[in-house]
């Protein structure tokens, strides 16, 4: 497979105060965690973070919601920390956020039914759909840089060819997963001529730092923790080998609260806003959730993370998905060409992000 390089480059969230009032006129507009990295789908709190105002007196179609944050979804720790889908809501419906540690565990929560909404990396929704789990794209939270390909800092390996006949850790089913299947195609190296370790995002950091792997493809902000604390090195980064950031719905919670699911979006908008409108408290929170250094949080948000994207999914997210379909039939992820089309024609419903407010 051959794949064409689009450089293009990352909006800082610093410089993004202006767009605020284009993305709210349009009515629109980093994976992982440092925390907890066991095999559970995540862990849970129920927000009490009540407001009687936007929704006093409104019925919704049901009493309870479920949704994922992660240190990977900024706009997600928003729309929590400052209880915009609860003023949304009101007091009668109960919120439980569930945090993801990547990509494959939010998959896994949806299948589960453990959440309504989850948060993804492109690539991991596409691959969720292609292989049964019936869900929608909803929204797209960011255009993020959050993958890159990792080494200690003293290590003889100074290009992606330099893997040929070395151990590399990736989270399979995630974003940095594909950015290295990707980045070795590119290359000329085949993935079998690696030895990939398959770990969770945080374990592959611990792996690379006390040398069970020779590299690592990292997820911010876990990568750019790494940088800080351990001065490990990035050997290759591309923008466009990162997919969007993806909000998903499942099949049935769409069809049986479409009220609901609205009401998140509407979260999202409105994050989206406020967080051009507040960079500097949007560092604050990532710091305190991914409990990393301020500099470390700054580092992801205002170099690697472009939050001003145009909510709807659509023709962009759709290319970059047409580079990513072969390489998951051609990796054994998915079984035919014929079920990732399909998906990839099916996973799009723009709807609820094009009527948000």
């Amino acid at each position: 497979m051959s794949t064409s390089i689009r450089r293009t480059p990352v909006t800082p969230l610093l410089g993004l105060a202006a767009a605020a009032a284009l993305a709210l006129t349009a009515c629109v507009p980093g994976e992982g965690s440092t925390g907890d990295s066991s095999d559970s789908a995540a862990s849970s709190d129920t927000s009490d973070t009540g407001s009687d105002s936007a929704a006093a007196g409104t019925e919704w179609s049901d009493d309870t919601l479920a949704l994922d944050w992660a240190t990977y979804n900024p706009l997600s720790l928003v729309i929590k920390e400052e209880g915009l889908l609860q003023e949304i809501v009101g007091d009668g419906v109960e919120i439980t956020w569930v945090q993801s540690a990547g990509s494959n565990k939010a998959n896994e929560a949806l299948r589960a039914g453990a959440i309504d909404v989850g948060s993804t990396a492109g690539s991991a929704a596409l691959l969720a759909r292609a292989n049964g789990t019936p869900i929608h794209t909803v929204a797209v939270y960011s255009q993020p840089e959050w993958s890159a390909l990792v080494v200690p800092a003293d290590s003889d390996i100074t290009s992606v060819a330099d893997l040929a006949g070395r151990s590399v850790a990736a989270t399979i089913g995630t974003d940095p997963y594909f950015f290295l299947l990707q980045a070795l195609d590119e290359a000329g190296v085949s993935a079998d001529d690696i030895t990939l370790q398959n770990l969770q995002h945080a374990d592959g950091r611990i792996a690379l730092e006390n040398g069970s792997v020779d590299a690592w493809a990292g997820l911010d902000p876990i990568m750019a923790a790494s940088q800080e604390g351990t001065g490990t090195e990035l050997i290759y980064r591309n923008i466009d080998f990162n997919t969007y950031g993806f909000l998903n719905a499942t099949e049935a919670f769409l069809a049986e609260s479409p009220d609901l699911a609205q009401a998140v979006v509407d979260a999202y908008a409105q994050a989206q806003q406020w967080a051009a409108e507040n960079p500097e408290e949007v560092i604050t929170l990532l710091a305190e959730a991914a409990q990393i250094d301020p500099a470390i949080a700054e580092r992801v948000i205002a170099d690697r993370t472009n939050l001003a994207v145009d909510l709807a999914p659509g023709a962009e997210q759709q290319a970059v998905l047409e580079v990513v379909a072969p390489i998951l039939v051609s990796n054994g992820d998915v079984a035919s060409q014929e079920s990732v089309d399909e998906a990839l024609a099916t996973l799009f419903d723009p709807t609820f992000a094009e009527a948000a407010q």
